[in-house]
């Protein structure tokens, strides 16, 4: 189960769920445009499918097929922010599934700085989902060894890399109102 980063984009490719490390916790990630993969993950995670899930990139340019119309978005300061731990909620591309999106018109979007998701996201050439991996309401895991004991059967692999060096998960802004969402 624990994967070097080829085999780990395998899983990816493959149709399969992925734990690996994020800024600051361990994640859950898969193909965004695998419905039986987002699936897999809302079961693991025992979440609803209203909340939507995360993207995360190597790039801006491998977002740009998840979103949708950016007139309305000063991307200045999105941009700006960009390789780093903020993810931004910006306008969904309206072909998305709602597994995705979480039935939003929106969808949540970070180019990330971290070294193992820039690698993962380079090798598989696009996004990826990026959820938290733990139980809906229970603390993000934070440790090889209690990802282990939750999800070592129950994914399809596990990249292991460290975490980043981030305590909290990334802040969430809108990017229509920059308001503060997490």
């Amino acid at each position: 189960m624990r994967f070097k980063l080829k085999k780990a984009v395998s899983v990816l490719h493959q149709g399969g769920v992925l734990a690996y490390p994020t800024e600051a916790v361990y994640g859950l990630g898969c193909d965004p445009l695998n419905k039986e993969a987002l699936v897999k993950i809302l079961k693991l995670k025992q979440r609803q499918i209203n909340k939507g899930f995360i993207l995360v990139a190597s790039h801006f340019s491998q977002l740009s097929p998840y979103l949708g119309s950016l007139d309305k978005i000063e991307m200045s300061p999105i941009l700006a922010s960009w390789p780093g731990h903020l993810t931004w909620i910006l306008p969904a591309n309206p072909k998305l599934s709602k597994y995705l999106t979480g039935r939003r018109k929106t969808i949540a979007v970070r180019v990330s700085a971290h070294p193992a998701i820039i690698s993962l996201c380079n090798l598989y050439n696009g996004a990826i989902v990026s959820t938290s991996a733990n139980l809906t309401r229970q603390p993000a895991i934070k440790n090889k060894y209690t990802l282990l004991k939750q999800f070592n059967n129950k994914v399809d692999g596990i990249y292991f890399e460290k975490i980043g060096h981030n305590f909290q998960p990334s802040q969430i802004k809108d990017g229509l109102t920059g308001r503060i969402c997490r």
